[in-house]
């Protein structure tokens, strides 16, 4: 169940940042470079989380997740980047970079539990 629930999150992550995106794309005046990057690491976050559930074993889970924390993390410096740039963007961003903190927070957590667990 819990699998089910944060495959739903990371996409909707994913989907609140393609619409960000696509608003700044109409009329916006940050470089489509930036955009681009922000749009492939977050659409990776929720790629990689169901990779990660179709793991063939708890260490390819574990190493998957570490993608998914990568590409996360990778998200929220183009949210901060932008948001130092155009600072009247921070409301927009600001649930965007708590959600990108949040999934970080649960992935890392995920597989630090599964590293004393399985011993990985």
């Amino acid at each position: 169940m819990k699998n089910q629930f944060l495959k739903e999150r990371t996409k909707i992550y994913s989907i609140e940042i393609v619409r960000f995106c696509l608003r700044q794309q109409t009329g916006g005046v940050i470089p489509s470079e930036i955009l681009k990057q922000l749009l492939r690491s977050s659409t990776s976050v929720g790629a990689n989380y169901r990779a990660a559930c179709r793991g063939k074993s708890i260490a390819d889970f574990v190493n998957k997740l570490k993608i998914v924390v990568e590409e996360a993390d990778e998200s929220l410096f183009w949210l901060e980047l932008v948001e130092e740039l155009y600072p009247s963007l921070a409301e927009d961003i600001e649930s965007l970079k708590i959600e990108s903190n949040e999934i970080i927070a649960i992935c890392v957590s995920s597989i630090s539990t599964s590293r004393k667990n399985y011993n990985v």
